[in-house]
C-alpha cells in the first residue's frame, strides 16, 4: 500500500539531476517552459542562490521528488518564493501548498515581513494557489514570450504581549 504522505526536507547537492527534471517537466506541462538557458542559472547555484539567507526545499514522495519551492532574501525585509513546481501526476494532492507553507513558515522564521513571487499566465493553478493563501495581485508584465502576474503578501508578526 503506497502512503501520499509528503516528507519535506532541504535540497542537497546530490538531489540535483531530479529536481532538474521536476523542473523541465512541469514546466513542459504547463507550457510556461521558454526551454533552457541563463534563466535557470540560478538552478545550477542552489547553495549560492538560496541556501545563503534563503531555502530550496523539495517533496518526497518515497525516493521521488514530487514538489519543489525555493525562497530567496530579495532586501532585508522581503524574500521571494520562486521555482515552485509539483509533478504532473502528482498534483491536486496537497504538495504545492506545503512547499508553500513551508516556505512562508521559514521566511518568518527569517524575520521577513513580505514574500512575493510571480507565475505566468498558464499556470491557472498556480494562481488559485497563491489567491487561496492571501497574496494579492500587483501587476501583470510581458518578460519574453509569457504574460507574468506578480504577487504579494504580508507575513503576519507574532508580537510578544
Amino acid at each position: 500500500m503506497r502512503t501520499n504522505t509528503l516528507r519535506i526536507r532541504r535540497y542537497v547537492d546530490a538531489d540535483h539531476e531530479q529536481m532538474w527534471n521536476l523542473h523541465n517537466l512541469a514546466l513542459d506541462d504547463v507550457g510556461a517552459h521558454a526551454g533552457n538557458g541563463p534563466w535557470d542559472d540560478d538552478l545550477h547555484k542552489i547553495d549560492e542562490v538560496y541556501l545563503r539567507g534563503g531555502e530550496f526545499l523539495l517533496g518526497f514522495l518515497d525516493r521521488q521528488i514530487v514538489a519543489m519551492g525555493a525562497l530567496k532574501k530579495t532586501s532585508d525585509d522581503r524574500a521571494e518564493i520562486k521555482r515552485i513546481r509539483v509533478h504532473p501526476e502528482h498534483q491536486r494532492q496537497g504538495f504545492g501548498q506545503s512547499i508553500l507553507l513551508a516556505l512562508e513558515n521559514h521566511a518568518a522564521e527569517l524575520c521577513f515581513s513580505v514574500v512575493h513571487l510571480d507565475t505566468t499566465i498558464q499556470q491557472p493553478a498556480a494562481q488559485a494557489l497563491y489567491v487561496q493563501n492571501g497574496y494579492t495581485e500587483l501587476c501583470r508584465k510581458q518578460l519574453g514570450a509569457f504574460e507574468c502576474i506578480f504577487f504579494e503578501k504580508q507575513l503576519g508578526i507574532i508580537e510578544s504581549e
